[in-house]
């Protein structure tokens, strides 16, 4: 998929509807609702309802997606810290911080000026959740890696799309307000690829339209050699760039993170 092959097969077919198929649950409820586990077909998955990948994310492990579709844990919290003091009280607690907010990010916009946007890799799609929960439509780019990321996505009334990093955003110049990315676009990919990715969040963003780099991670090696330079080249203002390194257990590792809030110039 990196190197650009179509994931969806192209041909004439009627996928199966789920057994004792149930509707999703409606607005705003289904935003914060587990679907039923007969909403999809689970054929192609190790888990057979959704309580297997809950509990596979509370479990030890590399697992990717820790606790992604759990709804009632740390997903309920995520870019929340710092929001109940406002949209002012949150900007102000995300300075140094690599942790920032939504209401901190969307109060560095003009009030009412971010509107559609786009999540790449948002797995099951709590951050377009929140935003539409602040008036804004996020699109999400999500494969159906180990998990029905996808149809988990479409149940909570969001929009998902099945989209992979190398290929271009379906989306013409200087369209959306906001494009995130929280870990998908760092260092795994490789460099070329995420070269020709950022310049297509470039080109999708409008005038004024802000890229929020969300833990972007790397060695330090790279960051210095590699990834500055390349955000340089991109052409980004810097609103807020902060860069620190991962802990394991309190001791420093060589990888670092970085979150950046980057906009597009005006001019």
């Amino acid at each position: 998929m990196l190197k650009g092959c179509e994931p969806l097969p192209r041909r004439r077919c009627r996928p199966r509807t789920p057994a004792w198929y149930v509707e999703p649950a409606p607005l705003p409820a289904s935003l914060w609702a587990t679907p039923s586990d007969t909403s999809i077909v689970w054929d192609e998955y190790t888990c057979k309802n959704y309580s297997c990948p809950v509990n596979r994310g509370r479990a030890k492990g590399s697992y990717d997606c820790k606790d992604c579709f759990d709804l009632g844990g740390r997903e309920k919290d995520r870019w929340m810290r710092g929001g109940g003091g406002g949209v002012l009280a949150a900007a102000a607690a995300d300075r140094g911080s690599l942790d920032y907010t939504i209401d901190g990010v969307l109060a560095a916009a003009p009030r009412g000026t971010v509107r559609i946007g786009l999540d790449i890799g948002g797995g099951s799609d709590t951050f377009a959740a929140r935003m539409r929960e602040r008036g804004v439509t996020v699109v999400t780019t999500t494969m159906n890696f180990d998990g029905p990321f996808n149809s988990f996505v479409a149940s909570r009334g969001l929009v998902p799309m099945h989209l992979s990093v190398a290929a271009r955003l379906p989306f013409f110049d200087g369209t959306l307000d906001i494009v995130h990315s929280m870990h998908v676009l760092s260092s795994w990919i490789p460099d070329a690829v995420l070269e020709l990715a950022l310049f297509d969040v470039y080109r999708v963003l409008r005038p004024g339209g802000v890229f929020w780099l969300d833990h972007f991670f790397c060695l330090g090696a790279q960051l210095d050699a590699t990834y500055l330079p390349m955000f340089d080249r991109i052409g980004f203002e810097k609103l807020r760039w902060n860069a620190g390194r991962k802990l394991d257990r309190g001791i420093e590792m060589d990888e670092w993170y970085i979150s950046a809030l980057l906009r597009k110039p005006r001019r």
